[in-house]
């Protein structure tokens, strides 16, 4: 059952004063309240969770005690100690973050939230995973993924969830019940290596061992069994070897303590595996460790060893000279024994340190959270404030998915991402090959319309500079303004991001629509003022035109695809029927004249003036109408015309069959001039090429019309042809040209 403040304030009546004044993060750590913040915390708490279990049957309060225990056998101060009990306490508060804020202050309360949140990530992935092995894969990726933006927010829950899961697999192998195969598999597979990258080895060594006991129970026993088959023997040599060494390394003047390693099982396995070596060819069985007080000890110490055993050449690495990415520093050497002028058994020999030991045991809890500890070094960076630790933290983080593909250029789960800062400290997922735009973009839509420069890392760059990653990016803005055209140029790179690439477009495309609508609402309102008919509504004029609104109507208008006859003729009124002496209107004929003139005959009456339209300009074998016109005679259309449609469905009585008429012979066959539209990428001689085309066709073009938009080029060609099926076949050539997409007749 969840509580509420006022609830809690009875459950910790020995802290009211702190219920009733709540303490920022900054001010708790100056006052005595944080000097008992352990035992506070856990009576918070055991209230609320005290009779309660987990998923995996293990008392919560147990639970929290456990982790808090191994928290601080990890370095953490009393106060992350006290956290692990309140990240337990907040399923069971109404409002965690405010309850927990007024009682510790902001600080803990963020991230117990913080903290839960990721518990459920966890949880929701681990279900949904179960049952689909094929698909696990891809679904542990995902958890990686989500698990890798909390952490870079803030290390310290890190740090609780590596205890909480290190004690649930202790608890498993306490209790004799095996962990389930998707905590085990997921604590091999994200939460050990984890560990590894933060260099927290004790804890990185102790998951491995735990996970691989669950999940190849057989081969761990196995590998068990041969450790302590000859485990006095072994130990008694090793404890010979490290007291003469020891003993030996004081004579030379160096004050080195000397300790046998302990044993790793799961990295027995992996090295047996991965080198095809039976378990008597494994090297770090036996196993020396030398913690000296500075550097040049260490090399003193390797120079003796290597004078006194036979060293193995290919075995020695120096990550004194050469640290691992993760801050990790020692010189690793194996060597063999000398036995009566003999090799004996090879024994792993690490020289480090003591500041290298504690690093190497501790990782980053050696310098601890940077909420915690200040200004202090982090995995060999040392961070001049909190905001430096935190990039430093981030870039761990990132190498650690890297530590995951087992380093293989390329094979990373992120290869193709990258993570960079706010100013103030918030992430920003990005394509690799990102820049400043593509950063602006993700941020807000308008932001990167209005970029104008960028800051990364404090120093100006221009705005065609990949990102990287844990880089800080600040935007430089205009108060209005839009993008530039040469962002769409991927030769100079200004965007890696396609959905960036495609807000830029349309913020281009708005604009064309934006001047095409301005350009047919000007030709509209022109008519509207010849015609007298200013006083009517636009609207209205679109709806009756067919148009779902006025915009729509001025689009097509300023795009040249709606003649403005068809306003003409909604907007005059019919004239009064005409006599039967008008000779205008003109009833189908039953018979039919043909003349021998040729070009188009009209049935019946073939003395009638005839004209071809221009919106859709016809011509043989084109299935024909006819309509008669007020004063013009007949205007001859395409059967498909949009606008032959319009007016038939307006004055249906006007319409007269038609048909194309025969030349005589000996004469020479009429030409027809018919609009082609094509459609091509712009390239250098493409209005020659296609000129050529119809030059071979012995076509005639009297005009030509382009326009080029972002790469595309729109022509059109008038022709004039004999016959629009001879057209047809000439299309298919033009369409064969380079770089061309369409060629139709309009």
């Amino acid at each position: 059952m969840k509580r509420d403040s006022s609830s809690l304030q009875t459950a910790t009546a020995s802290d009211a004063v702190m219920v009733d004044y709540p303490l920022s993060a900054a001010t708790a750590e100056r006052t005595p309240v944080m000097e008992n913040m352990l035992a506070r915390a856990r009576a918070f708490a055991e209230p609320l969770i005290a009779d309660e279990k987990l998923d995996t049957g293990e008392n919560t309060l147990a639970h929290a005690d456990a982790v808090a225990a191994i928290v601080a056998k990890m370095g953490g101060s009393e106060a992350m100690q006290a956290a692990s009990y309140l990240v337990y306490s907040c399923q069971h508060l109404n409002r965690p973050q405010e309850v927990i804020a007024k009682v510790f202050g902001d600080n803990f309360a963020a991230l117990a939230v913080e903290t839960t949140k990721l518990v459920r990530v966890q949880e929701q992935a681990r279900s949904a995973s179960q049952g689909h092995h094929a698909e696990n894969a891809g679904a542990q990726t995902e958890n990686v993924r989500k698990m890798l933006l909390a952490f870079s927010r803030d290390l310290r829950v890190v740090m609780l969830r590596l205890a909480s899961r290190l004690q649930t697999l202790r608890h498993a192998a306490a209790s004799k019940q095996p962990a389930p195969e998707g905590v085990a598999r997921e604590s091999l597979q994200v939460f050990a290596p984890l560990a590894n990258r933060l260099g927290i080895w004790q804890v990185k060594w102790e998951i491995e061992d735990l996970s691989f006991r669950f999940l190849e129970p057989e081969t761990y026993k196995l590998i068990a069994r041969l450790l302590d088959e000859k485990r006095i023997e072994r130990e008694g040599h090793v404890e010979q070897l490290r007291s003469k060494l020891e003993r030996e390394l004081q004579a030379e003047g160096v004050k080195a303590v000397v300790q046998g390693r302990p044993k790793n099982i799961y990295s027995i396995v992996k090295k047996m595996r991965g080198k095809s070596l039976d378990f008597a060819q494994v090297f770090d069985i036996l196993a020396l460790r030398v913690v000296v007080p500075d550097v040049k000890d260490c090399y003193a110490a390797l120079a003796w060893v290597h004078s006194h055993f036979q060293p193995i050449d290919e075995e020695f690495d120096d990550y004194i000279a050469r640290p691992k990415p993760n801050g990790y520093q020692s010189l690793h050497t194996v060597v063999r024994e000398l036995v009566d002028g003999k090799a004996g058994k090879p024994i792993e020999i690490q020289i480090r340190t003591e500041e290298m030991h504690d690093h190497a045991e501790h990782g980053v809890a050696a310098h601890w959270a940077y909420k915690e500890a200040g200004h202090k070094g982090y995995a060999g960076v040392w961070a001049s404030g909190e905001y430096d630790a935190k990039i430093a933290v981030l870039r761990q983080l990132l190498a650690w998915e890297r530590d995951l593909s087992g380093g293989l250029q390329g094979q990373g789960l992120f290869d193709d991402r990258i993570y960079v800062l706010t100013p103030d400290a918030a992430i920003v997922e990005l394509p690799q090959g990102a820049t400043p735009v593509d950063f602006a973009y993700t941020v807000h839509t308008t932001l990167g319309h209005r970029c104008r420069g960028a800051r990364v890392d404090g120093a100006m760059v221009p705005l065609n500079t990949p990102l990287s990653n844990g880089q800080t990016v600040e935007i430089i803005a205009a108060k209005e303004g839009g993008p530039s055209r040469d962002w769409l140029n991927a030769e100079l790179g200004y965007l890696a991001s396609h959905r960036a690439r495609a807000k830029v477009r349309a913020w281009f495309n708005a604009q064309i629509t934006h001047e095409t609508v301005a350009r047919g609402r000007e030709a509209v309102e022109k008519l509207l003022q010849r015609e007298g008919k200013t006083a009517i509504r636009l609207e209205d004029l679109a709806s009756q035109l067919g148009f779902k609104s006025a915009d729509h109507l001025f689009e097509v208008v300023g795009k040249d695809e709606f003649s403005l006859r068809n306003i003409e003729t909604l907007l005059r009124p019919p004239e009064p029927a005409q006599g039967p002496d008008d000779g205008v209107l003109i009833k189908k004929a039953r018979g039919s004249e043909k003349s021998g003139k040729g070009g188009v005959l009209v049935v019946g009456v073939s003395s009638l003036m005839t004209q071809l339209a221009k919106c859709c300009k016809p011509a043989p074998p084109d299935a024909i109408r006819g309509f008669v016109t007020r004063g013009h005679g007949v205007s001859v259309h395409r059967s498909d015309c949009s606008n032959f449609r319009t007016m038939a469905a307006k004055d249906g009585e006007r319409v007269i069959d038609v048909e194309w008429g025969v030349a005589k012979k000996g004469t020479d066959a009429p030409v027809y001039a018919v609009d082609v539209a094509v459609e091509a990428a712009d390239r250098q001689g493409l209005l020659r090429d296609i000129s050529d085309v119809f030059a071979r066709e012995k076509m005639n073009v009297i005009g030509v019309q382009t326009q080029s938009i972002k790469g595309t080029a729109w022509m059109t060609f008038t022709v004039e042809i004999a016959d629009a099926a001879r057209l047809t076949q000439v299309l298919g050539l033009v369409t064969a040209v380079i770089g061309v997409r369409s060629a139709r007749r309009r």
